[in-house]
């Protein structure tokens, strides 16, 4: 079992491997050839866990960023032709704030009035990966069966797009742990889905009171998470988590390998 090569860039834990049992890992192995990463797995019981991040002096910058297409069916996206990561969050998260700072450009359209995303949106990044914007969740405002509609669209991208690299889940970093974001994060990870938590905000509070607020969405998350998933601190006022945020889609990219089409039976 411990000869099993990981992807460069990830981790092992002592004896045994960082994100799953053998079992575990041989069926995964599917989700690995897809995207190069590791596999989310269960452990003790449903305890999912998620890819960890090797430091790394590698810096990846974006030159120049378009938008591609908006989708209202998962029938209407893209060709699968590029590793893409896509963006989720409560709908007053600053999702559309954070994409702008990343791509330093006005992408994605920001509002007074949360829940605007009613769309599965594709942005073409250097030509080379997708940035996709997806529906924000857990908005009083819209209706049940508006909100019902955008979270089954959301759970079919995240299980269905071949080309998916990782989901990364935007929370607001003021607010302690929310019900809705730890109910999506467990369905990524049972999913098989690879993400990070990107706490969003941090220039709304001091340094110490975002660590402290970081913390204790920790320990909520290992009350029945056995390994956390990558974390990043962001403020899109202060450009706060950029690099950092950036060099991880960029291992994700640099280890993406293309989904090996089934030849159809003749």
């Amino acid at each position: 079992m411990n000869n099993v090569s990981l992807p460069s860039g990830f981790e092992k834990v002592g004896q045994v491997l960082d994100f799953c049992t053998w079992s575990t890992w041989e069926s995964g192995l599917r989700k690995l050839e897809t995207t190069g990463l590791p596999p989310v797995c269960q452990s003790k019981s449903v305890t999912p866990k998620a890819p960890k991040v090797k430091e790394s002096n590698a810096k990846m910058e974006i030159k120049k960023a378009k938008f591609l297409k908006s989708s209202q069916y998962t029938s209407q996206l893209p060709a699968a032709d590029k590793p893409e990561f896509a963006f989720v969050g409560r709908s007053n998260v600053g999702k559309s704030s954070l994409i702008n700072m990343l791509v330093r450009s006005k992408l994605a359209m920001t509002s007074a009035s949360p829940g605007k995303t009613r769309l599965i949106n594709h942005y073409d990044v250097d030509g080379t990966w997708y940035l996709v914007d997806l529906p924000g969740y857990g908005y009083a405002r819209v209706s049940k069966s508006d909100r019902k509609d955008f979270e089954g669209m959301i759970h079919e991208f995240a299980t269905k797009r071949k080309n998916l690299v990782a989901v990364l889940v935007l929370v607001d970093g003021r607010h302690a742990p929310m019900a809705s974001d730890l109910e999506f994060m467990e369905f990524l990870g049972l999913s098989e889905v690879p993400f990070a938590v990107v706490f969003t905000k941090a220039d709304k509070m001091g340094p110490v009171a975002m660590q402290r607020n970081v913390d204790v969405y920790k320990q909520e998350l290992l009350k029945t998470w056995e390994e956390l998933p990558p974390m990043f601190v962001t403020s899109s006022e202060k450009k706060q988590g950029r690099a950092e945020l950036l060099n991880w889609i960029g291992q994700g990219i640099a280890h993406y390998r293309p989904v090996k089409e089934t030849p159809s039976a003749t």
